[in-house]
């Protein structure tokens, strides 16, 4: 459950070397094929693969920003409950919904079962998915961004975070599904 005095777990070796600020610096371009990853799932149990959905489905990739189990980022939390809240919006779409966090598998579990998602929530502590996508950091956690994959695995749409607009609405990522779906 969310809560804003428990601390533990928060200062650990990822929040370390996430410390710093490093700005967003993808370069990838529309048409492009991003990185292709394997984790876990904690939501269904399983390993996901990004280039098992190439042929199949177009793929919201979301990066989020949750410190612990307690602590989730107050920019990234709202958007978190959005998209749980429109999973069946996406999946009307011919769209999966990818959340990446850098929560270890424990605490993942945790957010899953205290969230209710129906997404699949994807670990990546050692946060090399979100260094391959580049898309920075600060303060203890990988900086939150959106990508939007056709059904062929080509990027089609990014966001990167800013402070005027930190993660992308339900509804442009929406658009970009259906309008290049």
């Amino acid at each position: 459950m969310l809560t804003s005095t428990d601390f533990r777990g928060l200062f650990n070796e990822r929040f370390f070397k996430n410390f710093l600020p490093i700005p967003a610096t993808n370069k990838l371009y529309r048409e492009v094929m991003p990185p292709d990853f394997e984790l876990s799932d904690l939501t269904n149990a399983r390993q996901v693969r990004l280039s098992t959905y190439r042929g199949q489905k177009s793929v919201v990739i979301a990066f989020t920003r949750i410190f612990t189990e307690k602590q989730y980022c107050p920019l990234c939390f709202p958007h978190i409950k959005a998209l749980n809240e429109n999973y069946d919006r996406f999946l009307e779409a011919g769209a999966e919904v990818l959340m990446i966090t850098s929560t270890d598998p424990r605490q993942s579990q945790i957010v899953v079962r205290d969230l209710g998602l129906k997404f699949p929530l994807l670990s990546d502590p050692s946060c090399r998915v979100f260094k391959a996508y580049q898309v920075g950091q600060a303060l203890g956690a990988p900086l939150p961004a959106q990508f939007v994959l056709d059904r062929s695995g080509k990027l089609i749409y990014k966001h990167l975070f800013s402070f005027l607009e930190p993660n992308a609405s339900v509804e442009t990522l929406l658009k970009w599904v259906i309008g290049n779906g």
